[in-house]
């Protein structure tokens, strides 16, 4: 009879345990900022400043005359963090002071912009640069995203694996007590 008892109370239901491939991560985030010849170089620094990185630039593709844009002209800088995440999330989110609208949020990112760089946590005014703001794009995926993304056996990913927005919403608040309007 006691040997009943044990096995009864040591076993463990499915339920209870978490799934991990439908846990939620933070994949990446990118900050970028856009601007002509001068300015340009301004964002650059200010990139540099936040990430302790090189941005890399984005060229035109496009003509857009009344902006003096033409193709293969450098109009923006963009820098991609895959690690240390969690810590320029938190400053970042700082900046906006943890309040995010519904409408920044879409299937798997959300994203939102900065107005003054001064607003971040630990970063203070810089003459070079000036007063510059910046966008932010927090890009979250599950594993097995990798299954899509390589070269030899590639496979599809069921519509599942997409994190939507309220999966987002409910990890933003859970992980990072972000408030959404």
């Amino acid at each position: 009879m006691k040997n009943d008892n044990i096995k009864v109370t040591s076993k463990k239901t499915k339920s209870s345990a978490e799934n991990q491939m439908r846990k939620i991560r933070i994949e990446k985030i990118v900050l970028s900022v856009g601007g002509l010849a001068e300015n340009l170089e301004k964002g650059v620094k200010l990139l540099i400043l936040i990430t302790k990185r090189k941005p890399a630039k984005m060229k035109s593709r496009k003509r857009i005359p009344s902006l003096n844009v033409r193709p293969g002209l450098e109009v923006g800088a963009v820098v991609t963090i895959r690690k240390n995440k969690e810590e320029l999330l938190n400053k970042l989110l700082a900046a906006v002071d943890n309040i995010l609208k519904k409408k920044q949020i879409s299937e798997n990112n959300f994203s939102f912009g900065i107005k003054e760089y001064l607003e971040i946590p630990g970063i203070e005014y810089q003459r070079d640069i000036g007063i510059m703001g910046l966008d932010v794009t927090v890009v979250f995926k599950r594993a097995g995203k990798r299954v899509k993304l390589k070269k030899i056996k590639r496979g599809k990913i069921p519509k599942r694996q997409i994190i939507t927005k309220e999966e987002i919403i409910k990890f933003m608040e859970d992980n990072f007590h972000t408030g959404f309007e």
